[in-house]
């Protein structure tokens, strides 16, 4: 734990370096006999199968470097991390900040490991004969690009050569407990991803899925999930492949929140039905399930003119959601020529809390229809196309306009034609919203915005809600990057700066209260594992007592916070983990 020190300058320089030199000791107090493979790194550890996944531990970390080439492996992870010593399998990115591919073409399996269903993904987590089989818990798995398992590939496995099956998925978890995937990219599978019923707990952040699916078919999905309690967050869902008639998202979990994501195309963007298994259907959290802050973009040729369904597909209605849907602050855009419906609810036993939306068609509004047929919609300050009708069809459910509705032809976009969907200074959504739900407080407030692609920045605020999933940017926020970071030696010790980003892209004011610099050192931390060095108000940090040394990498991250929001950490070009190896 740091503890900061004041003395003349605001630090005591003493107790400071006694830190910086301990933190890259730190960790092998705190993790034990945790070790970390460094695949494509270290020759010890030149293939992902020469990393003893069966003996994996808690606080174990396997980093999987970009090669030029893809590695064609896949493997199953079944082992047990910790709340506070997961287990993370990482992917360490190229020069150009390339994720390392892991492709499923031909893929081999470590002689070690001994699985079923071996062909339903190229990354398994869940059961296996080797190792034992547990229920897996605390795993990450981020940063790698993730691709091509399904028909009509193969791969080696325990029976030989093997063609994957057609419900194949980049990421196909079995089961466990506390999982998160991040920061990868799942293509060119026949599911993305796929979650069956015996997991719990599971959070999808910052991912990129698109180009998957089987074609001629509607039964696989970017993403298919049935769990008990997901988080989908920050992800950018593009289109399947061409002929795939599957969902963008599709989901039969309990306790389901969608928020701040891109979904564009597919047959719907999101399909959230019904499980036929009891310890999901009968979990309270099944009845609610929250939409808020995503950008959904309905193109003219995407199958489904249904834009989100929300019941069940099972024919049995017993099992179907039978609750509501809370659906919020998100952006809507149509560019069928034709008709399109915002919602289909199954029975008139589902409801939808409609308030604060964008829904917008390039056709005339009497191509918008709000419901298919069935369930009761309350629709609260939305900004519709004007001429929007509420059924295409014969209306069995209901639809009521409980106030503070906008109708128009335009919503105001910054830029339609590059899909830049904040509002003007003009626009009528501009504190046009009204307040949340009930439900939605304390955990699903909107003070995030998703930014392209699959990132985030804090929304800003003036106290009055827009329309929309992004807020008129009025100033106050925080920089979504602090860019120009650079690490400089200064005798014994280590100048960090940045550049302070003080304005939005709009010209507009940005303030910041504090920055957070974080650091690590490459022989005993993973930079997702870095520990806080100091809270700081300046743009630039002197490290003290850490001379440079060519043989050890030293990384740093800055984030800038406003109002306790973190903006995003600096990474990518101009504002990155700084690598000071051979400097």
């Amino acid at each position: 734990m740091f503890v900061q020190m004041e003395s003349e300058d605001g630090w005591d320089r003493g107790v400071l370096s006694v830190f910086v030199a301990a933190i890259w000791l730190c960790s092998l107090v705190g993790m034990g006999e945790a070790v970390t493979y460094e695949v494509g790194s270290d020759p010890s550890y030149p293939t992902i199968g020469s990393v003893p996944w069966e003996s994996l531990a808690a606080g174990d970390s396997v980093r999987i470097y970009w090669q030029e080439n893809a590695y064609h492996e896949k493997w199953v992870i079944c082992r047990l991390g910790t709340e506070e010593d997961p287990i993370v399998v990482q992917g360490v990115k190229g020069p150009s900040g390339q994720l390392p591919v892991i492709s499923g073409i031909d893929a081999t399996t470590r002689p070690e490991l001994n699985f079923w269903n071996e062909g339903r993904g190229l990354v398994k987590i869940g059961g296996a004969n080797s190792p034992p089989d547990c229920t897996p818990s605390y795993i990450i798995l981020e940063g790698l690009d993730l691709r091509s398992a399904r028909p009509p590939y193969s791969f080696y496995g325990r029976s030989g050569y093997t063609p994957y099956n057609d419900n194949a998925a980049a990421v196909y978890i079995e089961k466990g407990v506390h999982l998160t995937l991040r920061g990868c990219v799942l293509q060119d599978c026949a599911n993305g991803l796929f979650i069956s019923w015996n997991t719990e707990e599971v959070l999808v952040d910052g991912c990129e899925l698109y180009d998957n699916g089987m074609e001629g078919s509607i039964y696989q999905h970017n993403s298919y999930c049935e769990a008990q309690g997901i988080v989908y967050q920050f992800n950018h869902y593009g289109p399947l492949r061409s002929g795939c008639g599957g969902n963008n998202l599709k989901d039969r979990s309990s306790g389901c929140v969608i928020r701040f994501n891109w979904i564009e195309s597919g047959n719907r963007q999101l399909d959230l039905v019904d499980s036929d298994h009891p310890e999901l259907y009968n979990d309270p959290s099944y009845r609610e399930t929250f939409v808020y802050g995503n950008i959904l973009i309905e193109p003219d040729d995407s199958g489904n003119s249904q834009v989100c369904h929300y019941g069940g597909d099972s024919g049995t209605f017993s099992h179907y959601r039978k609750g509501t849907l809370y659906f919020y602050h998100n952006t809507v855009v149509s560019t069928r020529s034709g008709n399109t419906t915002l919602f289909r609810l199954s029975t008139n036993d589902e409801s939808c809390d409609c308030r604060n939306n964008i829904v917008y068609v390039t056709a005339t509004g009497s191509h918008l229809a709000m419901l298919n047929e069935n369930g009761t919609l309350d629709l609260w300050n939305n900004w519709f196309k004007t001429g929007w009708t509420n059924c295409h069809g014969t209306l069995a459910g209901e639809v009521n306009d409980l106030g503070g509705m906008i109708n128009g032809t335009s919503p105001g976009f910054s830029d339609e034609a590059a899909q830049e969907y904040w509002p003007t200074g003009t626009s009528d959504c501009l504190d046009a919203g009204t307040d949340l739900a009930g439900a939605c407080f304390p955990e699903h407030i909107v003070e995030l915005e998703y930014v392209k692609h699959h990132s985030r920045k804090a929304r800003a605020s003036n106290g009055v809600l827009d329309i929309g999933a992004y807020e008129y940017p009025h100033g106050g926020g925080i920089p979504s990057t602090v860019q120009g970071l650079t690490v400089t030696p200064e005798g014994d010790d280590l100048s960090v700066q940045w550049r302070q980003v003080l304005q939005d892209t709009c010209g507009l004011p940005l303030s910041v209260d504090t920055y957070r610099l974080y650091g690590a050192h490459e022989a005993f931390l993973v930079p997702s594992s870095i520990l806080l060095l100091a809270d700081v108000s300046d743009s630039t940090f002197l490290v003290p007592g850490v001379a440079p040394d060519p043989q050890m990498n030293h990384f740093f991250r800055v984030i800038a916070v406003k109002a306790g929001v973190e903006g995003e950490a600096s990474s990518g070009a101009g504002a990155f983990d700084f690598d000071m190896a051979g400097r």
